[in-house]
């Protein structure tokens, strides 16, 4: 065998990754030490043959060779697998080869207990660990296990025979090719269980397969099936995570007295030779494969594919409306994976929220996409239908990836029972419940965030009571419309409390969420971006829209530039009303911020951050809610917002209506005007109102704006 043959793996590894899009992300390798290990690991494509070995070598330090399948061992081929360290199971020198590397530490071994590529990923039927193949169903292979077993029955026995019987550990040592027995004794042989999860998964045509089809236009279908798949995931991009869980020590599993009588006997045993113990050392193989089996299975990465193909396959009707399944996958992706002890994928920690909005980074989007462009499911009149056929026992195993993938990607969490009862009670839960549900979980955590920042960043003889910087929720009428009504920059949903309670009075269901950095103090709002502030907005209206079928969306200065970001983005609004957008600033500090901010540039250049000046003096109209200092970055973000508003305001065809005071001290009519101007909607009002402030939806004239705004909901 060729010993340098991870050196060609990692050249081949690194020729790949120059042409690949995929991340590789490699997580537990504290459960890595020094020494020969067998490595166990899930096989779904033949990329784990080659980049596996090259990542444990560079870990671990350590020669990997791998076993496979012998019927890959084309004369084509067999030169490849040699170069790139891969034995055969048929060679007739297999066992021997992989003891005696394990006991001398001359290298470890990759080992796949499914015997072979698992392309339909069902491994797990009725509670066991069974696999599904083309040629019909098997018990995952224990020869891993055995492996493990007959390297540290050698261990032991060297150790005993040593003291008993010299003669016969000089001829062991012999065989093995053991020069010194001191580090063999050192030894342990541990198997270690490997999972590989890749997220997405979409088989289609690509580069590679049209390449390779043009070379040869009769490829055999499991080879094409091959290239559309694996050639899709490293051109495409696909996440790969790679997780090593705890080593199993076989040398307990030995503790059993027919073993040990073996071990200890006083005469020579030879390698092939039917010992007593072989029933029990057959009995413990399987106990240990049992348990590598279910350690690979449980680190399976989680990602949003396999709950929404689960939450598919497993609801009790043929169709679902989409709101509700993104409701569901909104309370699918919220499970607590930790307490379960499972791995989500990275996306999975972000804010869920964007599920019920605009889905921006395409989770439930791409899933869709899948589904109906494999025929598994249709989409008609908002509702996702599932094919009938789509989830049956009976489907081609080597096209499963590209005809199948939803059934694929479903089965691979098939092990993973406990969340497997959790989606199956969300997709059995009836949708009226799910809203009560996901209503509950959104207002739990943004209440949760609040009480959070307020204990972190309040300030005693500064900062508001904290009834002041609460979100809130005014009940409105059953089936009434819904307004998400978001206050403005350095004040809090107090600010605007008397329009939603007009609102409120007319039978209008009103949420007010608070943006991040506000209600507290002005450190707060100086560490927070605008997309925060998108992020708050975001999950103030899937509160709302989860509570009312129609929602209106609106505010007030920052607030009313939000309202208009978020109906640039969000189809399904009934409407959007912006009071005095901030798209143009004349207040003083706002002016006086380019100078700070060039003068802070040259205090950090020379040295002197004590010199710095992060905040400038407020004065509020409403001195109960707003900031008495305002934070220079806050100042920056604001700005960044209305232009990020600014170049989407065309995507706006909603009813809409905007409100500008003509004396208005801080924003410009100009800057509302220009909004006005922009909007795509046919249906648009813009209203020059008679103030002298900013504040307009507080003090002394303000019913007449509550009264124009319940107006405009109300004609909606």
């Amino acid at each position: 065998m060729n010993r340098y043959a991870y050196r060609s793996t990692g050249l081949a590894v690194k020729a790949l990754s120059s042409l690949s899009r995929a991340k590789v992300r490699v997580h537990g390798e504290d459960n890595l030490s020094p020494g020969s290990d067998i490595f166990v690991i899930n096989h779904f494509t033949r990329l784990e043959t080659l980049i596996l070995p090259t990542y444990i070598h560079n870990l671990t330090d350590q020669h990997v060779w791998s076993l496979a399948a012998g019927d890959l061992f084309t004369p084509a081929l067999s030169a490849f697998f040699d170069s790139v360290g891969v034995v055969s199971t048929r060679n007739p020198d297999r066992d021997l080869l992989m003891v005696k590397s394990l006991l001398t530490g001359e290298a470890s071994w990759i080992i796949y207990p499914e015997g072979r590529m698992v392309k339909s990923k069902k491994t797990f039927e009725k509670g066991k660990f069974i696999v599904a193949h083309a040629e019909g169903q098997h018990r995952p292979h224990s020869g891993a296990a055995t492996l493990a077993l007959r390297t540290e029955f050698y261990r032991q026995r060297l150790r005993a025979m040593a003291k008993a019987l010299p003669e016969e550990a000089l001829r062991v040592m012999e065989k093995f090719g053991i020069d010194d027995l001191e580090p063999v004794l050192r030894g342990q042989t541990r198997i270690v269980p490997v999972n590989i999860t890749y997220y997405p998964i979409r088989a289609r045509e690509n580069l590679i397969s049209r390449f390779v089809g043009r070379l040869k236009n009769d490829l055999p279908e499991r080879f094409l099936e091959e290239l559309m798949t694996e050639g899709n995931m490293l051109l495409a991009g696909v996440d790969v995570d790679i997780r090593f869980g705890r080593p199993l020590d076989a040398k307990p599993y030995l503790d059993d007295q027919a073993i040990q009588r073996d071990i200890q006997v006083v005469k020579p045993i030879y390698f092939d030779e039917d010992i007593p113990s072989r029933p029990a050392m057959r009995s413990k193989a399987l106990q240990i494969m049992q348990r590598y089996m279910a350690d690979i299975y449980s680190m399976t990465t989680v990602n949003h594919d396999h709950l929404l193909a689960s939450i598919f396959k497993l609801m009790p009707l043929t169709s679902i409306g989409m709101d509700a399944l993104k409701r569901k996958a909104f309370l699918a992706a919220g499970t607590d994976f930790e307490a379960m002890n499972l791995f989500p994928h990275d996306s999975l920690a972000e804010s869920q929220t964007r599920l019920l909005t605009d889905d921006r980074y395409g989770r439930i989007k791409d899933f869709l996409e899948l589904a109906v462009d494999k025929c598994d499911a249709c989409l008609e009149d908002g509702r996702l239908t599932r094919d009938k056929f789509t989830f049956g026992p009976v489907f081609d195993f080597h096209r499963a990836r590209v005809d199948n993938p939803v059934a694929v990607i479903a089965n691979e969490v098939e092990p993973l029972q406990p969340l497997l009862k959790r989606l199956k009670r969300i997709a059995w839960t009836p949708d009226a419940w799910i809203r009560k549900r996901v209503a509950r979980q959104l207002t739990g955590q943004m209440e949760a965030e609040f009480d959070r920042d307020y204990a972190q960043y309040s300030l005693a003889g500064e900062s508001h009571d904290k009834a002041i910087g609460a979100p809130f929720l005014i009940k409105g009428q059953p089936g009434k419309p819904g307004v998400l009504l978001v206050h403005g920059y350095m004040a809090a949903p107090a600010e605007v409390r008397e329009l939603a309670l007009a609102l409120g009075r007319m039978g209008y269901w009103v949420y007010a969420p608070r943006l991040k950095g506000h209600g507290t103090a002005p450190e707060d709002l100086a560490v927070r971006q605008y997309t925060d502030w998108i992020e708050s907005v975001d999950a103030g209206y899937a509160l709302i829209s989860t509570l009312c079928r129609k929602v209106v969306a609106g505010g007030f200065s920052n607030g009313a530039g939000l309202a208009l970001e978020l109906a640039a983005r969000v189809k399904n609004l009934a409407g959007v009303f912006a009071i005095s957008p901030p798209m143009q600033l004349k207040d003083l500090s706002a002016r006086f911020v380019p100078a700070v901010d060039a003068w802070n540039k040259l205090m950090k250049k020379v040295k002197l951050d004590g010199a710095l000046k992060t905040f400038v003096e407020n004065r509020p109209e409403n001195s109960h809610i707003n900031y008495f200092r305002n934070p220079v970055a806050g100042v920056h973000q604001l700005e960044k917002l209305m232009d990020y508003i600014s170049s989407r305001l065309e995507n706006i065809d909603i009813p809409a209506l905007v409100l500008q005071a003509d004396g208005d001290p801080v924003v410009n009519p100009d800057g509302s005007r220009l909004v006005f101007k922009k909007l795509a909607s046919k249906d648009k009002t813009y209203m020059l109102l008679h103030f002298n402030r900013h504040g307009i939806i507080l003090g002394e004239g303000s019913q007449h704006v509550h009264r124009i705004v319940t107006d405009f909901v109300k004609r909606l």
